[in-house]
């Protein structure tokens, strides 16, 4: 039952690799610019690359590129790939997702597993632990971290956690083929979560609040507009709202998920010089 992982440089897949092989299961990596020659490529936006990935794979961890999704799951179907468990996300949810840019990503490839007659798992978290890394560059150059909402709340699930969920439903079929909802163990604000990153760190990291045409200009570089605007929007509207957590996760792997501080404990590294 060789299993099909895509995305394989990214933080939850890596941490899904490792768990699978752990427990001895064949598993085949694959990324859009392999890095390594145990890793095949499969670039989800060139329909070309899929054949051979998915020869002879019963099962696949897919990323949520909508691109050629279509093309994608009628490929797996071709090949018998019995089971698709797609990382998704939350913000599926909102109540028009096809009016948001980062919704409409995953709604686009949900709607393309859900119409097609292979059996799928939808695993939608909210906030990562990981977005924190993006306050890493200001925090090693001892600089503000520029925040437009710093009471915004979110759930932040560590990496490792979802990999553990998604290597339960690709292994346990009666945990499969359904929606999960997947949240961190807490809700916390970003002003929360840089107090964690100071105490442990031991650096003294403080807070610009910006406005959001200053958030925007500060991200161009890296976040275009439309998508900036999303984030932002979703910002604002969770501003003093706490999120509302999930026991899905705890259901799939358990326990309780790792909190925030755990995963900065981890990664003190990154926001060290």
């Amino acid at each position: 039952m060789t299993i099909l992982v895509t995305g394989a440089r990214g933080a939850v897949a890596t941490e899904l690799i490792a768990l699978l092989r752990r427990r001895g299961l064949p598993v085949r990596p694959a990324s859009s610019r392999p890095d390594d020659p145990s890793i095949v490529t499969c670039d989800l936006t060139d329909p070309a690359t899929f054949p051979a990935a998915l020869a002879g794979v019963s099962s696949v961890f897919l990323y949520a590129e909508p691109s050629h999704a279509d093309a994608f799951v009628k490929e797996a179907v071709t090949a018998g790939v019995e089971h698709i468990v797609l990382l998704s996300s939350s913000a599926v949810l909102t109540p028009d997702p096809q009016a948001n840019p980062l919704a409409k990503t995953h709604a686009d490839v949900e709607n393309a597993l859900t119409a097609a007659p292979v059996r799928s798992t939808l695993l939608r978290p909210g906030a990562f632990a990981g977005n924190a890394l993006a306050w890493s560059w200001p925090v090693k150059a001892g600089a503000p971290v520029s925040l437009p909402y710093p009471g915004t709340y979110n759930d932040p699930i560590h990496e490792a956690d979802l990999a553990e969920a998604a290597a339960t439903v690709l292994l346990d079929p009666a945990a499969g083929g359904r929606a999960y909802t997947l949240t961190g163990p807490e809700s916390i604000t970003c002003a929360a979560q840089i107090d964690i990153l100071r105490e442990v760190t031991g650096r003294p990291i403080t807070i610009r609040e910006v406005t959001r045409a200053e958030w925007k200009a500060e991200m161009a570089d890296h976040v275009p507009g439309p998508v900036a605007d999303a984030l932002l929007d979703w910002q604002q509207s969770n501003d003093g709202v706490p999120t509302e957590l999930t026991t899905d996760l705890e259901g799939l792997i358990g326990r309780p998920g790792r909190t925030f501080a755990t995963w900065a404990r981890e990664h003190v590294a990154a926001f060290t010089p």
